[in-house]
């Protein structure tokens, strides 16, 4: 009987014992090649200029690999067989895939949008109807903050099959707006005027240099076209800073703006407003009578 328990016991160290303690040292040296694969590639990535957002979508895959090899590993160090565990691996990732994909579609757009890069945190872009400043670039989603402080979570499904406006790319943006002017005016005077005044604006910038054009004919005014480039952070600042300038140095050289009308012309002769006040009491009885 002491014999029977001592091979059991010799067979288990040798057998199954032996590869326990292999799968404990494996695992163990597993975790720390992980965690320095990982500081590594931190160290990498951060300081080259991949973007830092395309940097942690790297590190979190070539860790998640990497613990897949280790599962696998650890598995095969054991005595099972690896066939039926990639098997079911397989069966469940692809029931997985089923179930979450339109999850797994905002996650393949948001790994195009990380490495091409058609924006970046701080940009100011609009994507249909919705416009603002990019606050995060997810795997899933993007959040983007508008003027009003309101924050929007967009699908990146949503963002690539849609126009990008990326208004952040270029150093300078053009400024255009259009103001009607009274048929009255001459027509050089203007252009001069708004040019003078445009021009002297503080962010305008000299190239590309701001022009006026004589851009249609109304029923009652001339409109003019004003175009001027300003620096791309003062952008809103010239916008409006610019439209009232122009209004105000018209206004005084005396060149009129003009604006809807209503003339309300009476007929000659009196009119008989005693129909539009009430009747006395007396002319009530009166009319009875």
């Amino acid at each position: 009987m002491a014999e029977t328990i001592r091979d059991i016991a010799v067979e288990f160290v040798n057998n199954t014992g032996l590869s326990i303690v292999k799968a404990i040292a494996f695992f163990v040296l597993g975790l720390l090649v992980v965690k320095i694969v990982r500081i590594i590639l931190r160290t990498v990535l951060f300081k080259s200029k991949l973007d830092s957002a395309a940097a942690t979508f790297v590190i979190s895959m070539v860790t998640i690999v990497l613990y897949i090899a280790l599962v696998v590993l650890l598995v095969s160090t054991l005595g099972f067989s690896t066939a039926g565990i990639i098997a079911a691996f397989s069966a469940v990732a692809l029931a997985v895939i089923l179930a979450l994909k339109d999850s797994l579609s905002s996650l393949a757009n948001g790994i195009i949008i990380i490495f091409t890069k058609p924006f970046k945190k701080g940009d100011y872009i609009r994507i249909k109807d919705k416009d603002g400043l990019v606050q995060d670039i997810r795997l899933f989603n993007t959040k983007i903050l508008t003027y009003s402080n309101e924050e929007i979570i967009i699908p990146n499904s949503d963002i690539l099959i849609n126009d990008v406006i990326n208004y952040s790319t270029m150093p300078l943006r053009r400024i255009v707006f259009g103001i009607p002017v009274s048929y009255t005016a001459d027509v050089a005077q203007v252009k001069q005027i708004i040019l003078e005044s445009v021009s002297s604006y503080k962010y305008v910038v000299k190239t590309p240099s701001p022009s006026v054009a004589l851009e249609d004919f109304g029923e009652s005014t001339f409109k003019f076209s004003v175009r001027a480039w300003a620096p791309n952070e003062n952008y809103w600042d010239t916008y409006y800073d610019l439209r009232e300038i122009v209004f105000n140095a018209l206004r005084e050289h005396g060149i009129e703006q003009p604006y809807n009308k209503l003339e309300i012309r009476l007929a000659d002769g009196k009119q008989d407003l005693s129909v539009l006040r009430p009747a006395a009491d007396g002319d009530a009885e009166k009319e009875r009578k």
